[in-house]
């Protein structure tokens, strides 16, 4: 059969095309969830043998009398509690789509210039801790500040239960420091909001009246460099029943830029649909309220002291360089631990 033959053979059959695909992704995906359990299972062994060794070092160093041991038992200590508390806290991503891409949004408050600032600062925050994951980026949508910063980037987070992690970080954050755009030196609070969802893959059952969009094109002009395209391809979708607004200008066609953001629209009003109840609901949509003060899940304070703290969880840090270099661990660990006892606080700080 003739390569044409073959092409006119698969348009005649889109219906069995798109099952071979759906299957080629459902095995796919449990080839996936295999793997993720192979490697469990081995960092289990691994910390099995990595006690065993603890207990022998200590027998020896009983036996011996030897005191110069408790720093090298002491060590192997701190790296076992360390892999056990990573892989305890993997336990807990179980929800539906933990284990997908996370697309993260960041919208600048109240406060103009400063809370443009405050949005870049936070995108380069995530962009360190997706490198310290391994995890890659991809900016989907991207909006200068007039004067510095960002007003809006959307952005994806590829990587092994992304959005099992930064689910906890959608919320209002709030910004408290000396004004470096103040010329009296004025102590400023800022807020940017941040809304997080699942960048699910499977073709989602869901039903849009077309009559319910309404589709912008638009120039891309963010500060993406060659991560976007800046040409008229750039796409706003709104479904106008719900006020979803969902835009991608990362793709290289505005017909790939349509496509991605159905998809994202589609995930949003799939997760919308499934949760019945009100509190879900702001759960899933993200950014329901408004982007001020009394609304923040965490604060950062940067003078006269330095803290950031999460009002949900109440653990905190005195060392904000090293939070806004990507340090997010904690305060995403203290948020599944918090969430899977049902909401009690956590009381643990973490100095580092």
């Amino acid at each position: 059969m003739t390569d044409g033959l073959i092409i006119q053979e698969m348009k005649n059959r889109p219906g069995q095309n798109n099952r071979v695909i759906h299957d080629n992704r459902k095995d796919n995906k449990k080839m996936k969830e295999l793997k993720n359990l192979k490697d469990t299972v081995s960092e289990c062994n691994g910390l099995k043998t990595q006690y065993e060794d603890i207990e022998t070092l200590i027998e020896m160093g009983y036996e011996a009398d030897d005191a110069e041991m408790i720093p090298e038992i002491r060590e192997e200590m701190d790296s076992f509690i360390e892999k056990f508390e990573t892989l305890r806290i993997s336990t807990l991503l179980s929800e539906e789509y933990d284990k997908c891409n996370a697309i993260l949004k960041l919208n600048a408050g109240a406060g103009g210039t400063e809370s443009c600032d405050w949005a870049g600062m936070l995108y380069r925050m995530y962009t360190r801790w997706a490198e310290r994951k391994g995890f890659s980026i991809e900016v989907l949508d991207y909006l200068d500040g007039d004067e510095a910063g960002i007003k809006s980037v959307t952005f994806q987070v590829n990587g092994e239960n992304a959005y099992g992690y930064l689910k906890s970080e959608k919320g209002v954050h709030r910004l408290v420091r000396i004004s470096p755009f103040n010329a009296q030196g004025k102590r400023q609070t800022s807020f940017v909001s941040l809304d997080v969802m699942p960048d699910i893959e499977e073709d989602l059952d869901v039903d849009i009246n077309e009559d319910d969009l309404r589709i912008d094109t638009y120039r891309s002009s963010g500060a993406g460099g060659q991560h976007i395209n800046k040409t008229s391809s750039a796409i706003r979708i709104t479904h106008i029943p719900t006020g979803t607004v969902v835009q991608c200008q990362n793709e290289r066609s505005q017909f790939q830029n349509k496509d991605k953001a159905m998809q994202m629209l589609k995930a949003k009003l799939y997760l919308l649909k499934k949760e019945a109840n009100a509190e879900k609901l702001s759960d899933i949509r993200g950014e329901v309220k408004e982007i001020g003060w009394g609304n923040q899940i965490r604060s950062y304070v940067m003078q006269p002291y330095t803290m950031v703290k999460d009002h949900r969880t109440g653990f905190e840090t005195g060392n904000v360089d090293a939070v806004m270099d990507g340090a997010l661990d904690g305060f995403i660990n203290a948020y599944l631990k918090w969430k899977s006892t049902g909401g009690k606080p956590v009381v643990d700080a973490d100095m580092e």
